[in-house]
């Protein structure tokens, strides 16, 4: 007795016969392609969902080891492009900001510096919190300072003795940020108006008169603060040669060159002490200023001393 079961038997229709007789192993396993597919859904109508199913969760579904490895390594490969992009980025990112420190401290150092005004001595052209652009291109090349002009100095050896800033360890870190703008100037810088130049005589006969450069009398009423005298003090002094004679525009409250006559250095200000000169208030904005050479000081010209100079 024969134990074989046609397919054909299950739906009443004839077996297939011939060389294209399907197994029941190739219906099974052979859905692992399009042809196994094909093959099993147009012999057995009724049940051939059923297979195709099988077949597909066998031969596409399933994932090797090779697939793994495969996605382990692009995922490494993508992780490392990312820290590379991002070690890039952060690598530019200290390069600009390096870029432009160098570039500030460069204009800084031989171009333009801030400076801020720390009190009243030169009211009312300048007042205390005024932030200050120094020109220090202003006296290069052989340029020399010129009577009239206001400017920032370094006192010491004239106004002060020695800095009043502790040495130390700090002082580097200190100077640098003094450079880039980024810290006060110190107790040792200060800003006045230049009255004298070498070789100018300035006299004052105290209170109620002007004062004279070289025998001609000085009109300052176009910046002296209100109702301030040119000096309560007398003085004859003679500029020497590279020195330079200054005033504060609000007199009274002003410690200036006056202030230093019978000290070491006479109280006058050594021009390569002059830091440059201050062209324009910049801040707040309601006291933008350009700081001109007021035009009393042209009467000067040709009386001495180099203060009509370029």
């Amino acid at each position: 007795m024969s134990t074989y079961e046609p397919i054909a038997d299950r739906d009443g229709s004839s077996a297939p016969t011939g060389a294209d007789t399907p197994s029941r192993s190739v219906a099974v396993s052979g859905a692992g392609s399009a042809a196994g597919l094909t093959a099993v859904a147009g012999t057995d109508a009724q049940t051939g969902p059923e297979r195709v199913g099988v077949g597909v969760a066998v031969g596409v579904g399933s994932v090797g080891p090779a697939d793994v490895a495969g996605g382990t390594a692009e995922n490494a490969a993508e992780d490392e492009t990312e820290d590379a992009r991002s070690w890039r980025w952060s690598r530019d990112l200290l390069v600009l900001v390096g870029v432009c420190l160098l570039a500030l401290l460069i204009v800084n150092a031989y171009v333009a510096r801030p400076f801020a005004v720390p009190s009243g001595s030169m009211e009312n052209t300048l007042r205390p919190g005024d932030r200050l652009v120094v020109n220090k291109l202003a006296y290069a090349f052989g340029g020399h300072v010129r009577r009239g002009d206001v400017v920032v100095f370094d006192g010491v050896g004239s106004f002060l003795p020695e800095s009043a800033q502790p040495a130390g360890p700090a002082s580097g870190l200190r100077d640098l940020g003094r450079d880039l703008g980024l810290a006060p100037a110190g107790d040792t810088v200060y800003v006045k108006r230049v009255i004298g130049v070498g070789g100018d005589r300035v006299t004052s006969p105290g209170p109620g008169g002007p004062l004279t450069v070289n025998g001609v009398p000085l009109d300052e009423s176009s910046y002296l603060q209100a109702g301030e005298a040119p000096s309560s003090v007398a003085f004859d002094v003679v500029v020497p040669a590279g020195g330079l004679w200054m005033m504060g525009d609000h007199r009274s409250t002003s410690r200036d060159s006056r202030d230093h006559i019978g000290e070491a250095g006479g109280g006058f200000v050594p021009e390569r002490k002059v830091i440059g000169r201050a062209d324009w208030v910049v801040f707040p904005v309601g006291h933008w200023a350009s700081l001109d050479r007021p035009a009393s000081f042209s009467v000067l010209g040709g009386t001495g001393g180099h203060g009509d100079q370029g």
